[in-house]
């Protein structure tokens, strides 16, 4: 019988639950590799590069082994596969619908998700003392992205709802704890984030929603919110939204947002759910990519539900008034990060299927070959397509060894033993979050560009994965803070922040890289000397452009110092896999090394001219005018 993990203790201890399936059986597990993801890279840099087995000797994760590691990571391979891949192309073709009543999904949805729920992994990164298996979030996020890799569109409601309850964990009362959270942990209840408006997109301080204050300590919530994905459903009993609006008389701007749960369904004392909240439905949208992750226009207060004959959404205030955006941006740094695995994983098995899709495809002849009755060899052997199936394992393998190790950064964090080593650790996270969110969601989805150009024309059709993986993907760049707000938030913030104690985290990071990679000698110190010279151009661009004192042409071209500054942390890790790989021998190992080549060689120096155009302070951008459009 295959085992669901027993998140309050770690993992190890186990009762027969899922269907009558050995998950640790061949039948389970087939002996075919995995288009989904490598499950090869992924215990080489959880295990051999960021050596996650070691966090057990923190008495946070004491309760771990590698072995509950491995448990996860194998159960969260089977389940995927079994339940969220199979049906990813038909929850593409067969969007949800809206009958004017209510919304309705395809029905292995709902068989997915409560697979996923009995297994304990809406809980596996929550505290134990909240009933979860408080798995690190290095390990947490492989496991997550086995999922979105399957099906990135039927992983979002987990992860919303594990996303919406970690938020809980942290703000919300004993009571909303009781009410909302455990619900969501034990999946009778799903979770959304409800943020945007119409009128405001990503300009939080312009939301109209406003929540009125009620005798009984409750509030009336009217307004509308747009772009609220799992909002409206039929997968679960009940569905939490954690709304931003504002409470009349309070501060202007972002420091009069408060933070509310609004349930679809109002909770009755014993747990069961009650009437109708006064939430209506406007609209669906129909979006490029993830189709059938239902994305929904909310308007709260219409009075059509009216709960006790009352019209106004009933919602419950989370901690203080007006510390809403503090409590949403907590959860939105996981958030962007979450972006950022969800963009690797998706360019991951685009890589891939591409790669399969190239072993398998016989065409042409090498062009020394000029007798065409000589048999067709197979695309890979082309140089070309070798360059397309590099660029994308460069992209891919450097994406995932990022986020991972923004992971254990969380870990390292959480588990801290003074307030000291929690600040050190969080400047290295703030400097990375806006390149772990963004870097990816550029770069895997040219993956995903390259997967479908590797296929040729059968890529362009539906009838292979490839392009939807693309469009799926294509969403990346765009919520959870645009590529625009992320360079902001990089140049205009965090590399400024504390007279740039963020960057120089970063710089002793990076240079004792380069130090023990100048150590090793041969390649290793070739590529370190490379990468020091260009991460030491980059610092001092970095200085030039602030000491000029003109804010608003450093800022202008902020996409671009955050595209070179990404590159440039990406081949820093690509040196860490190189030395991880020093000494090792294989096809595995040398794939590596071949890798880091490539982009050292391809990547890297993509850098200068963007480094040179960030120095001159260029203004073109700045002096445009719209008439000359």
């Amino acid at each position: 019988m295959a085992e669901v993990l027993h998140s309050n203790v770690g993992f190890t201890q186990r009762t027969s639950a899922l269907d009558s399936v050995d998950r640790r059986s061949e039948a389970v597990r087939p002996a075919m590799k995995s288009t989904l993801l490598s499950r090869r890279d992924l215990d080489f840099l959880l295990y051999e590069w960021l050596r996650v087995d070691e966090l057990t000797k923190r008495e946070r994760f004491a309760e771990h082994s590698r072995e509950t590691f491995d448990d996860a990571l194998d159960l969260c391979e089977q389940l995927a596969t079994r339940y969220f891949a199979p049906h990813n192309k038909k929850g593409d073709a067969n969007e949800p619908t809206f009958d004017g009543e209510r919304v309705s999904v395809i029905p292995e949805v709902k068989e997915a998700l409560d697979a996923f729920a009995r297994a304990g992994l809406l809980s596996m990164s929550i505290d134990a003392k909240l009933g979860g298996a408080q798995l690190p979030a290095t390990v947490g996020d492989a496991c997550r992205a086995w999922f979105i890799a399957a099906n990135v569109s039927t992983a979002g409601y987990p992860m919303l709802t594990s996303a919406n309850a970690g938020l809980l964990a942290k703000f919300g009362s004993t009571e909303q704890i009781d009410t909302f959270f455990k619900p969501m942990m034990a999946g009778r209840f799903s979770g959304t984030m409800a943020l945007s408006e119409t009128q405001a997109g990503s300009s939080l301080a312009d939301i109209l929603t406003r929540a009125e204050p009620q005798e009984d300590g409750s509030y009336r919530l009217f307004g509308s919110k747009m772009w609220i994905s799992g909002a409206e459903h039929d997968l679960t009993e009940n569905i939490v939204n954690l709304v931003l609006a504002k409470i009349p008389g309070g501060p202007a701007g972002t420091k009069g947002i408060s933070l509310f749960i609004v349930p679809k369904f109002l909770v009755k004392p014993d747990g069961s759910v009650g009437e109708r909240n006064d939430i209506v439905l406007a609209g669906l949208n129909h979006k490029m990519g993830q189709r059938g992750l239902a994305n929904t226009v909310l308007n709260f207060g219409e009075g059509k539900f009216a709960p006790g004959g009352k019209p106004g959404a009933v919602g419950y205030l989370v901690g203080e008034p007006h510390r809403g955006l503090v409590y949403m941006f907590t959860m939105m740094n996981e958030a962007r990060l979450g972006v950022g695995i969800a963009a690797v994983a998706l360019g991951y098995t685009g890589y891939l299927k591409s790669l399969k899709y190239a072993r398998e495809r016989p065409q042409g002849r090498p062009v020394t070959v000029k007798d065409p009755s000589t048999p067709q060899i197979p695309i890979i052997e082309h140089p070309d397509v070798k360059r397309m199936l590099l660029a994308q394992k460069a992209y891919v393998e450097g994406g995932m060894a990022l986020l991972l190790y923004c992971a254990k950064l969380v870990d390292l964090q959480h588990s801290a033993e003074s307030d000291e080593e929690a600040d050190s650790i969080g400047l290295l996270l703030d400097i990375l979050t806006p390149v772990g969110k963004s870097w990816p969601s550029q770069w895997c989805l040219e993956a995903n560009n390259l997967a479908i150009q590797v296929h040729g024309g059968y890529g362009y059709t539906r009838e292979y994965d490839v392009e939807q993986h693309y469009r799926d993907n294509r969403l990346n760049p765009i919520h959870e803070g645009t590529h625009g707000i992320q360079s902001l938030d990089l140049l205009g913030r965090k590399v400024t922040q504390r007279n740039g104690a963020s960057l120089a985290a970063l710089d002793a990071v990076v240079a004792e890289t380069i130090a023990a990679a100048g150590a090793a000698g041969g390649e290793p110190a070739e590529l370190a000397a490379q990468l020091d010279a260009t991460w030491q151009r980059l610092v001092g661009v970095t200085t030039a452009m602030f000491g000029s004192g003109d804010v608003e042409a450093a800022l202008a071209n902020s996409v671009i110092y955050l595209e070179a500054f990404g590159h440039i942390v990406v081949a820093w890790t690509w040196l860490e896999q190189l030395l991880a790989v020093n000494g090792r021998t294989g096809d595995f190992y040398d794939g590596k090394r071949q890798a880091a080549r490539y982009f050292f060689r391809y990547e890297l120096p993509k850098t200068a001219p963007q480094l040179d155009l960030l120095e001159s302070l260029d203004r073109t951008t700045l002096e445009m005018r719209d008439g000359w459009f």
